[in-house]
């Protein structure tokens, strides 16, 4: 056999021409097919290439949109927190104060309770006596209508012995 020289002109996926002279023989063949071998790893690594590119491409876009979100929504809690300070600083005010009325309540329903303890046994206390009073007063008119009726009685004896003496006497 014999060896021929002829040039093949490869392109690779970047466009660019590669001048390759190759030789015809069983030393060519390997060439040729090492070469093409190394043309297709290329043209592989080109594709990984432009694929991780174009996956750079697509995060970054999504980075930016990511960080647009990010801002607007710091932008609406810092408007949140404006329109909430005003009304937190009331609400905190009013809050301080329904503790404040709910401490004094609690004073005063205890004052109250205790003072409807001694309010029931002075009550108790002043029934009990007027039940004594009535007591002692129908004792007591029991008594003076008893000494009344003895009086009578003695007054009537009396009375009586004083008629006798008057009889006598005459």
């Amino acid at each position: 056999m014999a060896d021929t020289v002829s040039e093949s002109v490869v392109s690779d996926h970047s466009g660019q021409i590669l001048g390759d002279f190759s030789i015809n023989g069983p030393m060519a063949e390997e060439e040729e097919i090492s070469k093409s071998a190394l043309l297709a790893y290329r043209a592989k690594e080109e594709g990984i290439q432009k694929l991780k590119t174009e996956v750079k491409e697509k995060v970054q876009a999504q980075l930016g949109r990511i960080e647009e979100e990010t801002k607007r929504l710091s932008t609406i809690l810092e408007e949140l927190e404006t329109l909430g300070d005003p009304l937190k600083k009331e609400v905190s005010l009013v809050r301080r104060k329904i503790d404040a009325t709910n401490k004094d309540l609690k004073t005063l329903g205890l004052t109250c309770r205790k003072k409807e303890r001694e309010y029931k046994e002075t009550l108790e206390a002043l029934n009990d006596r007027n039940k004594e009073k009535s007591q002692l007063l129908a004792r007591l008119m029991e008594l003076l209508g008893e000494s009344e009726r003895l009086r009578l009685k003695k007054l009537e004896e009396l009375n009586m012995n004083l008629e006798e003496t008057r009889e006598e006497n005459k």
